[in-house]
């Protein structure tokens, strides 16, 4: 590929799925910045093998992993500097309304802080089908695993949510 198509392809890219893609990010990272980092290393990977897409799967697909794995791998990042003790999703309905791009009420704060209880897998799963409308088979392609073990994580994450907010 020339250096030339190269560019306007991923310039394409860039500006069709930016937007989703920070989405995604952000709800599991939770964080605006942090958010904004995790997707430039999701662009910086995908330039890097542009030209190793085999086209096996949609673009989109490929992008949401690479974004889901970078989101996945920041946790673990984040996790191993703080503290073991410190829990993570602790204020995050706080941190949320005082964040200057956070554009919901208290109620979206609390849904929020319910959905970062979650852990990792369910808390994707759970952004994926229920902020994105992702459908299970396409879930089921993007993580690797059956649509069955997602249908459960679904569920499980939404009693989870429900007890958490019921218990606030």
């Amino acid at each position: 590929m020339e250096s030339a198509e190269k560019n306007k392809l991923f310039s394409d890219i860039v500006v069709r799925y930016s937007e989703k893609l920070y989405w995604t990010i952000r709800r599991i990272v939770l964080n605006h910045d942090d958010a904004n980092d995790v997707m430039q290393n999701v662009f910086v990977k995908a330039w890097n093998n542009l030209e190793q897409f085999q086209e096996r799967s949609k673009i989109y697909t490929w992008l949401y992993r690479i974004a889901i794995n970078e989101s996945l791998d920041f946790l673990r990042r984040k996790r191993d500097f703080v503290a073991y003790d410190t829990d993570l999703s602790d204020g995050v309905g706080s941190r949320l309304i005082a964040d200057e791009y956070f554009d919901g009420d208290a109620t979206q704060a609390l849904l929020q802080e319910a959905i970062a209880t979650l852990p990792d897998v369910q808390r994707i799963v759970f952004n994926l089908r229920y902020f994105e409308e992702m459908k299970y088979s396409d879930m089921s392609h993007l993580l690797n695993t059956s649509e069955g073990a997602l249908k459960a994580s679904y569920h499980i994450a939404v009693k989870k949510i429900h007890d958490y907010i019921v218990g606030k």
